[in-house]
């Protein structure tokens, strides 16, 4: 399905055709103005399939959640200046600060060496993660059957990827609480030394040792620092990363099971909606009076497909709209008696809900999604419609 002058036009196989016909139909105006500054159709006739031109695909472009960068820096300390014992009471404090600093740059060259590793590690698992990810999705570009069981053990592997990588995130963490330990243990010896200036019974030769400990403990303080700031910027942006991945995999889970291809997660396109201050809004319902649905969805079927339209079609709002919310209404024929009516409504509603849970798949997030239900004169079975609130 492409969109060409804010008009749906429906070029694929027979098959989809006939799936799309019975399941999905979009009337033209729930496209915004288009980027030309044309404005929408008012034609709000559903669009007819054309068999005779070639079957076309999607266009997959890259999202643009690639693995985010990881620090480089390496933190080894310069070492301490050894000093002599001036059998003074000061100089034997200066001696065992020396040893305490010593210690102390050891457990930093070693935090430093298990950073390093955790760091190639990550580096590594992204780029696997990525590079099943990147397999599912060319093999969706040219198209595949419902659920292939290549597709199905390519995503196992991707999902087994990331985990390794938010495990990855859990040593860091842990690391975190090493160097944690470490400032506290600085902070105290560069307390120390600078009392030691302090004690009777020094002689020059002991203050002289004394400022030249102070300055490599203050060396090591900013150094423990800087490893520290880095380090939590780090599982920062990794734990965003994964976050944001997790929702992408659902989304693809999705198109996996369906065999077409879709995209990144439409949390991932609403994101903007948090610099703008509204990413909390909640969805609620709106009166339908005069208004056209986005998406007609009937259920004159079993099993009608309709994630590719729905995907596409929520999307294109949340480009032009990220903090965009939507109303799902569960449409019921008013057609029989009483008990008939019931029985619809209460199919109608619990195809509503499967919709929701497909959008929630994608990543909506449910606040977003509001949903109600009505009857119809109209309808001739069971449909679910959704709106822009």
């Amino acid at each position: 399905m492409t969109f060409k002058n804010n008009r749906v036009i429906v070029v694929s196989s027979t098959v989809l055709i006939t799936v799309f016909l019975a399941g999905c139909s979009f009337p033209s105006e729930f496209l915004l103005p288009s980027l030309t500054g044309e404005a929408p159709s008012s034609d709000t006739s559903v669009a007819k399939s054309q068999p005779t031109k070639a079957p076309q695909t999607p266009t997959y472009v890259q999202p643009p959640n690639q693995p985010p960068t990881i620090g480089t820096s390496k933190f080894e300390p310069n070492g301490v200046t050894s000093g002599s014992n001036t059998g003074t009471f000061v100089g034997q404090k200066a001696i065992e600060l020396r040893n305490e600093l010593r210690r102390l740059q050891a457990n930093i060259s070693k935090n430093n060496g298990t950073l390093q590793t955790v760091r190639g590690k990550i580096v590594q698992d992204s780029q696997n993660y990525h590079g099943a990810v990147s397999a599912i999705n060319a093999r969706l570009q040219v198209g595949t059957t419902p659920g292939n069981p290549v597709l199905v053990g390519q995503f196992n592997q991707a999902l087994s990827d990331l985990k390794k990588i938010g495990d990855d995130i859990s040593n860091m963490n842990l690391l975190t609480t090493n160097v944690t330990a470490d400032s506290t243990l600085a902070a105290f010896l560069a307390e120390n030394t600078r009392a030691a200036y302090r004690l009777s019974g020094a002689i020059d030769a002991d203050h002289q040792q004394l400022s030249i400990l102070e300055d490599e403990v203050n060396r090591t303080v900013v150094l423990i620092d800087r490893l520290l700031k880095e380090l939590t910027e780090d599982i920062q942006r990794q734990t965003n990363y994964v976050s944001t991945e997790r929702s992408n995999l659902n989304t693809l889970s999705a198109a996996v099971k369906s065999g077409e291809l879709m995209g990144s997660s439409l949390t991932n396109r609403a994101l903007t909606a948090a610099t703008s201050g509204t990413s909390n809004r909640r969805a609620t319902s709106r009166s339908l009076v005069g208004r056209r649905p986005l998406v007609v969805i009937r259920f004159n079927r079993a099993n009608v497909a309709y994630d590719q339209a729905l995907y596409n079609a929520v999307s294109r709002i949340l480009e032009r709209r990220p903090s965009a919310t939507f109303e799902l209404v569960a449409v019921a024929p008013a057609l029989g008696g009483a008990a008939r009516v019931a029985l619809n409504s209460n199919k109608a509603r619990r195809n509503a809900e499967s919709v929701m849970r497909s959008l929630q798949r994608m990543g909506l997030p449910p606040q977003r999604i509001a949903v109600s239900a009505r009857t119809s004169q109209a309808a001739q079975s069971n449909e679910v419609h959704l709106y822009l609130n």
